[in-house]
């Protein structure tokens, strides 16, 4: 089971996430965006306010949308690999919970 360690927004319908495993993932939800809770995240402006909820682990919305780290973890298309490996990405270890900025 994943879970998130901080968000970034990009551009459009897309998140910049770092995971527990110091892998920075870059996800597009624009085809995720269906149904009552996540269809009003079209409006980029509300879809901007992607915060990490730290009790949660994962992102959140104003609105009351989250969506499932695993899920994110999934789709996500990784940008950074393990520290000690080609490409590492940040140096320094997370601890659970604890939301950090993404290097």
């Amino acid at each position: 089971m994943h879970y998130i360690c901080a968000v970034e927004y990009e551009s459009g319908y897309r998140l910049r996430l770092k995971f527990e495993d110091w892998i920075v993932r870059t996800v597009d939800l624009e085809s995720h965006l269906d149904g009552e809770i996540f269809e009003p995240l079209k409006d980029l402006r509300r879809f901007s306010t992607a915060r990490l909820d730290p009790d949660l682990d994962t992102v959140v919305w104003d609105n009351g949308a989250d969506m499932s780290p695993d899920f994110l973890y999934e789709i996500g298309t990784p940008i950074q690999k393990r520290p000690g490996t080609a490409f590492a990405g940040a140096e320094e270890h997370v601890a659970y919970g604890k939301k950090d900025e993404i290097r």
